[in-house]
């Protein structure tokens, strides 16, 4: 049986816990909102230009001049998994989640015979995919110093996928991240982004009956717009990841707390007990000692 002074201590130690874990709790549940607000709000716009992109590709199809970020090199064997995780951990599995599942297409794809390459942006992702597929990682980001994720980080990572692809060095770019549902749930996404997967016609809302002229054609405006394209679909990833993050953190610290708060009554009942068995044990010593006067 412990002592009274190791369960003291234990006691002590686990109140210091809690109150670390409540506080980032709070500190998440304050940042949480205005990260939800951001990709809310990065959705529409996201959506929006997806629409627009794939009503011009629809005149283009099959078109010998369309542009490459739209049609691919052509070929399908060599991709860029590009990572998006968080930079810092006690946040249940959200780091987890996307590393597992870019892990598993990096080895479906290796099992049919292609070239992977990975691009990691976020420390997390990165150590956790050094484990096995460190030979696959050709670079990282590290946001790690940077309060709050803007579009100049977006465009920092875009850039450097163009510039890749434009050096033919991969034919295929995925984006792995996490999109916010709620506190406790958090979709793991695969989006493709070169090849541009853009929405069927099919699947556009009625906007009305509107025809829209562009001038100049759809080609030069295609041009323009796909790159800015990628970096739009790159920020929304990182807000999304920024969201669901919080959201994670917050629901691990409130689990923890809980925990705690059940570990302090459990050792508080053991303290207890223990002390009441040692002042038993004295009490019946002093009165046998009484009685044997």
């Amino acid at each position: 049986m412990p002592s009274l002074k190791s369960l003291r201590v234990r006691i002590n130690s686990v109140k210091s816990t809690q109150k670390i874990t409540k506080a980032m709790k709070m500190v998440a549940a304050s940042k949480l909102r205005r990260a939800q607000e951001a990709a809310e709000q990065a959705r529409p716009y996201s959506a929006r230009m997806e629409r627009m992109l794939a009503s011009l590709a629809s005149g283009l199809a099959g078109a010998d001049d369309a542009p490459r970020l739209m049609v691919g090199t052509g070929r399908d064997e060599t991709h860029l998994l590009i990572v998006a995780t968080g930079e810092r951990g006690l946040c249940g599995g959200f780091n987890s989640s996307i590393a597992r599942a870019a892990r598993r297409k990096a080895q479906e794809l290796l099992g049919q015979g292609k070239t992977v390459k990975i691009l990691a942006v976020g420390r997390k992702g990165r150590d956790n995919l050094k484990r096995d597929l460190s030979r696959l990682i050709i670079g990282d980001f590290d946001f790690s110093k940077v309060k709050r994720i803007s579009f100049v980080e977006a465009a920092e990572i875009a850039e450097r996928v163009q510039a890749m692809f434009a050096a033919g060095e991969f034919d295929v770019a995925t984006i792995f991240y996490n999109r916010f549902v709620s506190v406790i749930s958090q979709v793991v996404t695969e989006q493709q982004l070169i090849p541009a997967k853009l929405p069927e016609l099919s699947e556009q809302p009625d906007l009305g009956g509107a025809i829209y002229e562009f001038e100049p054609d759809e080609t030069e405006i295609l041009e323009k717009l796909l790159p800015r394209n990628l970096a739009v679909q790159v920020y929304r990833a990182l807000l999304e990841n920024s969201a669901s993050e919080q959201g994670a953190r917050m629901s691990a610290m409130d689990n923890a707390t809980r925990n705690a708060g059940e570990m302090i009554n459990k050792l508080t009942l053991v303290y207890n007990r223990t002390r009441q068995a040692a002042i038993t044990k004295e009490l019946i010593e002093i009165i046998s000692g009484a009685e044997a006067l």
